[in-house]
């Protein structure tokens, strides 16, 4: 029903910059809470932030607050994460998703992920 794509990722040097979009499809986007997760190798999979659908207020994860920013443009169905002052332990593939306002606790639709890779 709701389609996510990533797109965004790369290869940057620590102190950079990247900015990651996620395109969704669906009529009901702006009334979803929309996430940012990340996974490691060898690591579980992290949350890094999340903007809500109604309120549009934000939250971070304190690995990444104060460095990285969501906002989304729901005219275009898409959710952007920004990402400053990238640090190597950023190196992960980053998974946009979705949440129902209907739903639980959990992300009811998931990107493809996208490659970020912080180098030293």
């Amino acid at each position: 029903q709701v389609q996510l794509v990533e797109s965004g990722g790369g290869l940057v040097q620590a102190g950079g910059s990247l900015r990651l979009s996620c395109a969704a499809s669906g009529r009901a986007f702006s009334s979803y809470s929309m996430g940012w997760f990340r996974q490691a190798p060898g690591k579980e999979r992290e949350f890094v932030g999340a903007i809500r659908g109604s309120i549009g207020s934000t939250y971070y994860a304190d690995s990444v607050k104060g460095r990285f920013t969501i906002s989304r443009d729901n005219a275009k169905n898409t959710v952007y994460l920004q990402m400053n002052s990238l640090k190597p332990e950023d190196t992960a593939v980053y998974y946009c998703a979705a949440k129902s306002p209907a739903g639980g606790k959990g992300y009811d639709y998931w990107g493809q992920g996208t490659q970020v890779t912080v180098s030293s």
